[in-house]
């Protein structure tokens, strides 16, 4: 599964996600471990046309021109980041850690890899308009946004891309950095 998952940008939008299978990819991302159990997050799923695509909209990078291919993604999921358990927050900043983005990484991660099992592809994005999506979808001002993640079938000539990453060796270090 690890080498199928990718991130995808090219969907067919006329191919819906089944509910079956939007239910086991929001399992898993409920599922994922967080720090001390908080599970900071609240997914939204947006799959209404009209909605889906003013949210889309809203992840288009208007200077660089990223982003564009989350028109065709059938669903998206926009996870919001929720506050965690006190004693997380306590030490997220004795640690100067985000454990919230950390967990909702997580989540995102599993809930990919679900998407993958049951051949639906998805991608994750950073970049997006928050405050316009945080409108379109009512969330409270209060909150922040971590992550919008595009989901939806590739046509079938859309090709598993080689992994191109850093060799072994540079990137893993034995009992010494």
């Amino acid at each position: 599964m690890i080498r199928r998952r990718q991130s995808d940008r090219k969907y067919v939008l006329e191919r819906p996600v089944e509910e079956e299978k939007l239910m086991r990819i929001l399992e898993a991302g409920r599922l994922a471990p967080s720090a001390s159990n908080s599970q900071p997050w609240t997914f939204i799923v947006v799959d209404e046309p009209g909605l889906r695509y003013k949210v889309a909209k809203a992840t288009h990078g208007k200077l660089i021109g990223i982003n564009k291919f989350v028109i065709q993604a059938p669903l998206l999921i926009v996870m919001v980041i929720e506050k965690p358990k006190f004693h997380t927050q306590i030490g997220g900043a004795i640690k100067n850690k985000e454990y919230p983005l950390i967990d909702i990484g997580i989540a995102a991660e599993h809930m990919c890899l679900q998407a993958a099992e049951d051949g639906i592809g998805s991608c994750m994005l950073g970049w997006f308009d928050e405050k316009r999506i945080k409108k379109l979808l009512r969330i409270p001002r209060s909150k922040t946004i971590g992550l919008v993640i595009s989901f939806g079938y590739t046509p079938d000539d859309y090709r598993l891309r080689e992994k191109i990453r850093k060799p072994f060796d540079q990137v893993v270090k034995r009992n010494i950095y």
